[in-house]
């Protein structure tokens, strides 16, 4: 299979068609990836429950992620590499993640062998070292058991690999909201937008919110968060506008230095620390109307949402039907006086 076969169907989602409102296409929930078109499924032939369709779509995603594999292997010489000899992509993707998903798969290939090999590029700076496109978790995984990694060779362009590694992440392992973010605004540095979409198989609109929220939270501060792999968009961009207030960021980093914080899971550290910055809700004013005797009358709580009057009919019973006996005459005369 030809290079010009392996890239096709690489085309970012299109536009709403002119003159049609709402017109923005269904992204098909089953995409053709990396010229694979025989895998696609018509979710429209045959109505079925989302639990199925989510089940089914699992299994096609690790099938189509095969055939990605298995097709940019075609006809080319699989070939047994030492790790130290593969650097990783240019545009760096994942953060560091959950240690348990990183051990299942150092466990599954110290037993089963690497089932798939890696796609590399010869390095374009460093003569007889390579460069990765994709297959970054199982590098690492081989490299901690000490072996020679098998991967296919290729002469990619910047733009090729790029693309190879996004559409593959898209079908392997989702990157998070965060990482996809971070990986968009690496790409931003060198390629344009359409080759982004078409690399995170992504709309303008979703591009620009990611691309809006890592502009607006420091490095630092998301890595000390995390990839934070149960939050989405909505989540970090309400933490972007909270954080928008100077106050507020160095109050974020000192919650985020904390020992007992960093030693939680990643999505916790997200969640405490929403929480942690968001606004308190002031308390509540309160006055204790008494009478000249010190008898106590009433108590008032003023907030500015509402003020709450609060009698006590042990303490002032004939009071408490004289105030709600004239609270109409009172409304009437404050009308009367605007």
């Amino acid at each position: 299979m030809s290079r010009k076969d392996v890239f096709a169907n690489l085309q970012p989602p299109t536009a709403p068609g002119d003159g049609v409102a709402d017109a923005r296409p269904i992204k098909s929930r089953l995409r053709p990836i990396l010229g694979s078109p025989d895998l696609i499924q018509d979710p429209t032939r045959a109505p079925i429950g989302a639990i199925g369709q989510s089940l089914n779509e699992v299994n096609a995603r690790n099938k189509r992620a095969d055939e990605i594999e298995k097709r940019l292997s075609e006809g080319q010489v699989v070939v047994s590499l030492e790790t130290a000899m593969i650097d990783p992509s240019f545009v760096p993707d994942r953060m560091p993640g959950a240690t348990e998903d990183h051990d299942r798969l150092v466990a599954s290939i110290r037993e089963q062998g690497q089932q798939v090999p890696i796609l590399v590029r010869p390095h374009p700076d460093k003569p007889g070292h390579y460069q990765m496109a994709f297959g970054h978790r199982r590098l690492r995984a081989i490299a901690e058991l000490g072996l020679r990694v098998n991967a296919v060779v290729r002469d990619l362009t910047d733009e090729q690999l790029v693309v190879a590694q996004g559409q593959e992440n898209n079908e392997r392992q989702d990157l998070t909201y965060i990482e996809k973010a971070r990986f968009a605004q690496r790409l931003q540095e060198r390629f344009s937008r359409d080759l982004i979409m078409a690399a995170m198989s992504v709309y303008k609109s979703d591009l620009s919110n990611m691309l809006s929220v890592v502009s607006r939270l420091p490095e630092d501060l998301i890595d000390m968060i995390g990839p934070a792999p149960t939050v989405g968009r909505r989540s970090w961009m309400e933490l972007a506008d909270l954080l928008a207030d100077g106050k507020a960021l160095a109050r974020a980093h000192t919650c985020l230095e904390n020992e007992e914080m960093q030693s939680r899971p990643s999505e916790q550290r997200f969640k405490a620390l929403l929480q942690y910055v968001k606004p308190r809700p002031k308390k509540p004013k309160a006055d204790i109307w008494a009478r000249r005797s010190g008898g106590r009358l009433a108590k008032v709580t003023n907030s500015d949402a509402k003020v709450e009057i609060i009698i006590d009919r042990q303490e002032a019973p004939d009071f408490a039907d004289f105030v709600i006996d004239r609270l109409q005459q009172l409304f009437e005369e404050h009308r009367s006086q605007r």
